[in-house]
């Protein structure tokens, strides 16, 4: 029998689990729950993700002396019920010592805090704040559990080149263990292989990259943890968007700790990812938010139609209203749209017409217009009417109200203030319109990964086949003030992902003038973005979180 000092196998339990901002006893009883499992199979340490007592990120709630003291208390808790002789804890929560707040992991082990590490790189950037909230630690060294040296890099630390992984690694460390927060954008896990890469060449160590599940407010946290060894070989990849937990068996041999062949989960990609993504990110915003239905106005077009379909696959047909609120210049087509998609979906569909209430404001301003044209003042009144009618739905019935506009109407104002854009929550806010349609044909041939719709199509084929159009005037469409989406789109992703200049744009083939009025449109529209909806962040760059522009700015690249 190997020294106990020395042990040749280790069991790490890796948890995934989605906490919620603020809720520390509920986060508590997770964390419990996770070591239950661990323990039934046989499991030395549980390993969980950044700041997971608090939720991550709690933003100001740091601030708040009462609320790190229940997270101390709570690891203090874990702690305690470590000393029944089960496996050992790495747990994330925020932390007041004597210089101020951290952002700190405590590693628990038999009744007792082993160690507690401090995050020293603090991002700043997009959507971090953590510089405003919290200091940083110190250098940190090894914890020693149980006779194994661990390295606890904490999230950004192994994304930047400060040299922490290394440093354990000169002072000792034999396996890195990285509790993370690392929230999803398209792409975002081959970025997250390549870090850990370049982090197992530089220390020569293994590196688990454990990461939250979940959604927090626009923020998506995607799972997806994995484990690479010395080697760079895959140890295990746990899965995407759901919460899991995998027992992990690590042998020491001459070369150091490996991590045996685990579980190697498929990974969702393209428009299954997004899609998934919104969907999780719709689902907790509602649920943690404690609304027990929603309501959405189902047009006929396609941004309402697949904002329909994510609302059944994230809560289930019957927590889903839907409602027509046609006016004069609704089509045949649309109402039939409507109809059949909210048949497909098998969720609630009413028809409120709007003429009533909208001639009733005409009437009412009837004297102050009188001698002015009828323009965009009377089609806005459409769009204020209906937004009017689905709060009071809202209102009445406790749900709430889903916001449909896409990232390309949100980029240039091609949205209603108090309006269409009345509502809590937009899941497809970060999307393109052409990422929309994209999105609307892939979940017309599958149902996605605990999704609780149909099979088969939900979105209706005219939907996706016909022009878009707002329907405020005879015979409109997007196209008579808009450029043709594929060209908008990439324009768009072109000023805001991209940050290029007009000249660099005009160099990929696009209308110099075309270019110069979609900058205008996406500066003049600030305003309105200030006052929308929260929305799943999708794109490495989304509004409010990752892109900060003034909304005073006479700024243009002429």
């Amino acid at each position: 029998m190997s020294d106990i000092s020395r042990p040749e196998t280790l069991r790490i339990a890796v948890a995934q689990f989605n906490p919620t901002v603020g809720d520390v006893a509920g986060n508590l009883a997770k964390a419990r729950d996770a070591r239950a499992q661990a323990a039934a199979q046989g499991a030395d340490l549980v390993l969980l993700t950044e700041l997971f007592l608090s939720g991550y990120p709690p933003e100001d709630l740091v601030l708040k002396p009462a609320f790190l003291r229940a997270c101390q208390a709570a690891v203090d808790q874990l702690a305690a019920d470590t000393a029944d002789g089960g496996p050992g804890m790495m747990i994330g929560f925020p932390r007041q010592s004597e210089k101020g707040r951290h952002n700190s992991v405590a590693v628990i082990d038999g009744g007792k805090i082993l160690g507690l590490r401090d995050k020293i790189d603090l991002p700043n950037y997009g959507e971090f704040d953590e510089k405003r909230v919290f200091i940083e630690g110190e250098m940190p060294g090894p914890v020693n559990f149980r006779g194994v040296r661990i390295g606890v890099p904490i999230c950004e630390e192994i994304w930047n080149d400060l040299g922490v992984c290394e440093t354990l690694a000169e002072s000792g460390a034999e396996i890195l263990l990285v509790p993370n927060g690392s929230p999803y954008y398209r792409g975002k896990l081959d970025v997250r292989y390549q870090v850990a890469v370049r982090q197992v060449m530089e220390s020569g160590l293994p590196l688990v990259f454990a990461n939250q599940v979940g959604g927090q407010d626009e923020l998506v946290f995607d799972g997806a943890s994995f484990c690479l060894n010395a080697d760079k070989s895959l140890g295990f990849q746990m899965p995407q968007f759901e919460e899991a937990l995998t027992l992990t068996t690590w042998q020491r041999g001459k070369d150091g700790w490996r991590c045996e062949a685990g579980v190697v989960a498929d990974i969702p990609q393209g428009e299954e990812a997004d899609y998934r993504a919104c969907m999780l990110g719709f689902r907790d915003y509602v649920n943690k938010n404690g609304f027990k239905s929603v309501v959405l106005g189902l047009s006929g077009g396609i941004d309402s139609a697949i904002c329909a379909a994510m609302a059944v696959d994230a809560l289930g047909r019957e927590r889903v209203r839907t409602i027509m609120l046609p006016y004069h210049y609704t089509s045949e087509e649309s109402f039939k749209d409507a109809e059949d998609c909210a048949k497909a979906l098998g969720c609630h569909y009413d028809i409120v017409p709007i003429s009533e209430p909208v001639e009733g404001f005409l009437s009412s301003l009837a004297d102050m217009f009188e001698g002015t044209e009828s323009g965009i003042t009377e089609e806005n009144l459409q769009s204020r009417t209906r937004g009017t009618i689905l709060m009071a739905v809202s209102n009445k019935f406790g749900s709430m109200v889903v916001t449909t506009g896409n990232k390309s109407e949100m980029s240039v104002g091609y949205a209603t203030l108090y309006g269409d854009m009345n509502g809590g929550f937009n899941p497809i806010k970060d999307l393109y319109k052409m990422q929309v349609y994209a999105l609307s044909a892939w979940r017309n041939t599958q149902v996605p990964v605990g999704g609780l719709g149909p099979e088969g199509e939900v979105i209706p084929a005219n939907i996706i086949s016909k022009a878009p159009s707002a329907e405020l005037r005879p015979n409109q469409t997007d196209q008579d003030s808009l450029p043709p989406y594929p060209v908008l789109d990439d324009i768009l992703e072109c000023l805001i992902e991209k940050e290029m200049s007009v000249d660099d744009i005009v160099a990929r083939g696009h209308d110099v003038a075309t270019v110069h009025r979609v900058e205008h449109l996406l500066y003049l529209a600030e305003y309105k973005r200030r006052q929308s909806a929260p929305g799943v962040k999708i794109t490495k760059k989304n509004f409010g979180r990752d892109r900060r522009y003034p909304i005073t700015n006479r700024f243009r690249d002429r």
